[in-house]
């Protein structure tokens, strides 16, 4: 377990800016935007002050979950390069302090979240915060090259939280959602790992490509786009769906699919010797590839589904 004593002395310098970093605002703005779609689909109609409100506490849980997570990885933070600069390890905010700001927020969000919506949802949002803290970050990742595999439900949650903020429970078109995300986080988080590997080996954080080295993870991201791929189609033909959706589904699909066989035929003499230019492009793709169908839910949702 982390040491949170070891990053204290320098609090006082703290800007506002390294509380912000805290809540890890580029993760949360997908929390908000797939919450939002989540909420905006459903097929009930919610007042503009609840949505804007419900979205809000829900942005704010996990933003407690970035803090929370970054209190425990302190340790690793300042092992890995892309992550030294984050406030705890660099020394800017103590460990108890975004220990405390975390668990506020976390308290704060889900009662907020179930005054202004449901307490179904609130409880919903109260196990993501658990799962993504305690499941994933004290657990899971430390322990099994799985980690992110298992942890990354915690991401796949919020538009779950959103449509029940709107319907009170759960759905197949909200379970859809999940899966979009649930199994698009393996090959996303994949992908960076084989050009970031010496973070992680450096971090003993059990990553697959640390544990089972590249080919086995090329392997397991080309056989995760095609497990992916009809979950995320199968999301047309729901009532949140329709032909704007699976149109877009269909070509985002196959350019990930095609991503995923370039991983798996490449050698790592060939990736060496281009920087592992396939591989970063690739997870420039996920990216959008998660984004694009969240879009298109939307668009579909305005233009009427079928």
């Amino acid at each position: 377990m982390t040491d949170i004593n070891a990053y204290q002395g320098a609090a006082p310098e703290a800007e506002f800016s390294d509380f912000v970093a805290l809540l890890k605002p580029r993760v949360m703005s997908l929390v908000v935007f797939t919450a939002f779609v989540g909420l905006w689909v459903a097929p009930v109609d919610v007042h503009p002050f609840i949505a804007f409100c419900s979205v809000l506490f829900i942005a704010l849980g996990g933003g407690a979950s970035g803090a929370l997570n970054m209190w425990y990885d302190a340790d690793i933070d300042a092992v890995m390069r892309r992550t030294q600069n984050r406030p705890i390890p660099a020394g800017r905010i103590d460990g108890n302090a975004a220990l405390a700001l975390g668990l506020i927020l976390a308290g704060f969000a889900v009662m907020m979240l179930g005054l202004a919506a449901n307490w179904f949802a609130a409880g919903f949002l109260a196990f993501t915060i658990f799962f993504y803290a305690v499941v994933y970050t004290i657990w899971l990742k430390r322990w099994t090259p799985q980690n992110i595999v298992i942890g990354g439900a915690a991401g796949a949650f919020p538009p779950m939280i959103g449509w029940a903020c709107a319907t009170g429970g759960i759905s197949l078109e909200s379970l859809l959602m999940f899966a979009l995300i649930f199994f698009w986080t393996p090959p996303h988080f994949w992908a960076l790992a084989l050009f970031m590997k010496s973070d992680y080996h450096e971090a003993k954080v059990p990553m697959l490509t640390v544990t089972h080295g590249r080919p086995a993870t090329r392997r397991h991201i080309f056989a995760y786009t095609l497990v992916l791929a009809p979950f995320a189609v199968w999301l047309g033909f729901t009532q949140v769906g329709g032909p704007i959706y699976l149109a877009a589904s269909v070509v985002l699909n196959a350019l990930f699919i095609h991503g995923g066989w370039q991983i798996l035929r490449r050698s790592e003499e060939a990736a060496i010797a281009d920087g592992y230019a396939v591989e970063k492009r690739v997870f420039k793709l996920s990216l959008n590839y998660l984004f694009l169908h969240f879009v298109a839910l939307l668009v579909q949702n305005w233009w009427g589904a079928w």
